[in-house]
């Protein structure tokens, strides 16, 4: 097995030889994607080099201490790229993936419906055969940047007669078209950073259909199960003073992760329970003081099911339960923090803008926590897999 020492050695070497900070962003990409050095824990035939997860991490620190810039960010590297690596075929591999390295193809997720909520599995959005396509006709809603995306990861019925987890299919469907209208959703906490998403008759190549027919619902728990394993995931960092395209790639970031600024708050902002505490003179308070011990003990627990979740896979282990304990964990540090702050503030904590606590930050910390135990799988449906997978409990009745 090549050591940590060697791959840094190698990467530092190839970066030395390469790296050039002027260069065009795409085509540094797309030479990053041929050497593998993009993602180098992917298959040597999908623009990797076959190497341990452990590889990720070192050649991501070498990149950072070089200050050169890696593969493109975002729902397409963290979710559709190991699903097509998992369920794709040679021809959609091909396809796909370097443009989603390249940052070229940018993609949605096209998975939740307004009438199944958290029962996925009961979506009614319709695929129906025509030829050499398929036309697709339903909504789909919490769509984060389906309106820049070049492509949806998508999940219809194609098969009513079935059960309904067997009647399901996966495509990848190109969003630029005249059968697709995506409304943007104005949220509680005046952001709007979610779309709903109207397909009427969009249409969709047979050869864009993942895996084969009526197998959707395993393709998409791998996607689900990549999801819940990257909550959280940092935005790249890139130096101060870099070149041209540090800094295309600084504002490429900056427009990406501008959709999901307000998710500090909706983890409710347990570092600011302190500070806001010691700031109004209530830090001594007896009640303050156990909830603030409370969110410190969440934190740290939650820390350790990480790093739990990151040996798993640097062991080659697919993502697990663990992904479902940090999502349940968030949405209870979320609650205790939210719990935390109005004991702090009390009906101040109201006030927003300038006037509120914390430039009005408080007040929307207060209106964005309930979401975190909806979004990405609600805290039922993370118990039901706790309590199905890990502990062994029956399975939820089913009419299936």
């Amino acid at each position: 097995m090549t050591s940590v020492a060697d791959v840094e050695s190698e990467v530092r070497s190839w970066l030395t030889q390469h790296w050039d900070p002027t260069a065009d962003l795409i085509e540094w990409r797309g030479l990053l994607a041929d050497s593998g050095w993009g993602c180098p824990s992917w298959p040597q035939d999908w623009y990797g080099r076959g190497l341990p997860l452990t590889a990720d991490a070192t050649v991501k620190k070498v990149f950072s201490e070089i200050g050169a810039v890696g593969v493109a960010a975002g729902v397409s590297m963290y979710l559709v790229a190991p699903t097509l690596l998992e369920w794709g075929n040679d021809d959609q591999k091909q396809r796909f993936l370097r443009p989603i390295l390249t940052g070229e193809d940018k993609w949605c997720q096209l998975f939740s419906e307004p009438g199944a909520g958290s029962d996925l599995a009961g979506l009614a959005t319709r695929a129906d055969r025509d030829g050499d396509e398929w036309l697709v006709t339903g909504q789909k809603v919490w769509n984060s940047g389906a309106h820049k995306a070049d492509y949806g990861i998508l999940l219809a019925r194609t098969n009513p007669e079935s059960p309904k987890h067997q009647g399901i299919s996966f495509f990848a469907i190109p969003m630029d078209q005249a059968g697709i209208e995506v409304r943007p959703l104005r949220q509680m906490n005046w952001h709007s950073s979610f779309n709903e998403v109207f397909l009427d008759g969009a249409r969709v190549r047979h050869e864009n259909l993942i895996a084969d027919a009526g197998q959707g619902w395993r393709v998409a728990l791998t996607t689900l199960a990549h999801e819940r394993s990257a909550v959280g995931t940092p935005r790249p960092r890139f130096p101060a003073h870099g070149g041209s395209m540090v800094q295309r790639a600084q504002k490429e970031a900056d427009e990406y992760f501008s959709t999901y600024r307000w998710y500090p708050q909706r983890a409710g902002r347990p570092r600011m329970v302190r500070s806001e505490a010691e700031r109004l003179g209530r830090g001594s308070e007896r009640l303050i003081r156990q909830q603030a011990a409370q969110i410190e003990q969440l934190q740290r627990t939650s820390n350790w099911t990480n790093q739990r979740a990151r040996a798993a896979r640097i062991a080659g282990r697919p993502p697990g339960a663990e992904g479902s304990v940090a999502k349940l964990n968030m949405s209870v540090t979320a609650r205790a923090s939210h719990k935390a702050h109005t004991s702090i503030a009390g009906a101040y904590g109201m006030l927003n803008g300038d006037e509120g606590p914390g430039g009005g930050l408080i007040a929307e910390v207060l209106v964005s926590t309930p979401a975190q135990s909806i979004a990405g799988g609600t805290d039922e449906i993370q118990r039901n897999i706790l309590g199905e997978r890990v502990l062994g409990l029956p399975k939820e009745p089913s009419n299936e």
